[in-house]
């Protein structure tokens, strides 16, 4: 994983470097304050979560959903400001909901526990949340970086994340037939069957400060031997700007 990062890091920087010294055949172009700086350093995103490769036997319910806030440098290309490379820091929370089921991620076992509670106690509501701390990394298009407001943008990237959390949260619990049994809230919290690292690869496409987004994990959520290779996949919209 470490050598793939590298790999982008490096495409990004070679960019950055050909487009500052290749000036010989290209005319420069008209300096702008927003050329200068880039823009969309504050990214805002909320998605829809699906884990990719599920077992049927793991019931997913509700809206899985992400959240997500960047903070990036970009560094428009000298040669052509319509191009630049961006790279920065930042957080995404991860929350997951289950049908009437038990995820045992504090249990003494060798795998991870998925277990049916359809005819027995259980949860009303209750989910996973995995949180990440990651650095991404993109390589930029801007239809019109002297006006932000008014541009189309592309950009593809990839992102490296160290997860910080991993908790599952109960509320109120039922019997079999969804009568209350007692109204309490319960959450457990153990990493030691997820993957703490992971590589994902990303994409942008919008216009102004809106954009739809979507983020593949190359990385499973879980460790090998112990779930499925579920590989988490969101979909969303981004709100950008500064």
């Amino acid at each position: 994983m470490r050598r793939i990062v590298l790999i982008l890091l490096a495409v990004c920087t070679a960019g950055v470097v050909f487009a500052q010294t290749d000036t010989a055949s290209k005319r420069p172009p008209l300096r702008s304050t927003a050329a200068a700086r880039g823009n969309d350093h504050f990214m805002l995103q909320l998605g829809y979560l699906s884990w990719q490769d599920k077992p049927d036997s793991i019931r997913t319910t509700g809206f899985p959903r992400t959240f997500s806030m960047h903070f990036l440098f970009a560094f428009p290309f000298k040669t052509n400001p319509k191009w630049s490379a961006a790279i920065g820091a930042g957080f995404s929370s991860e929350n997951m909901y289950f049908e009437r089921m038990y995820v045992g991620i504090k249990d003494a076992t060798s795998t991870l526990v998925f277990q049916d509670l359809k005819d027995t106690t259980h949860f009303k509501k209750y989910k996973l949340s995995n949180t990440f701390l990651e650095a991404p990394v993109e390589l930029r298009f801007t239809s019109n970086p002297d006006d932000d407001a008014h541009s189309i943008k592309v950009a593809v990237g990839a992102k490296v994340g160290t997860m910080l959390s991993a908790m599952v949260k109960g509320k109120n619990l039922e019997d079999k037939n969804g009568n209350t049994i007692l109204e309490y809230t319960s959450k457990e919290k153990n990493k030691k069957f997820f993957n703490n690292n992971r590589l994902s690869v990303t994409g942008r496409l919008g216009y102004g400060h809106f954009s739809v987004f979507g983020t593949y994990s190359v990385t499973p959520l879980f460790k090998e031997g112990v779930a499925a290779a579920m590989r988490p996949m969101t979909i969303g919209l981004t709100l950008s700007g500064l």
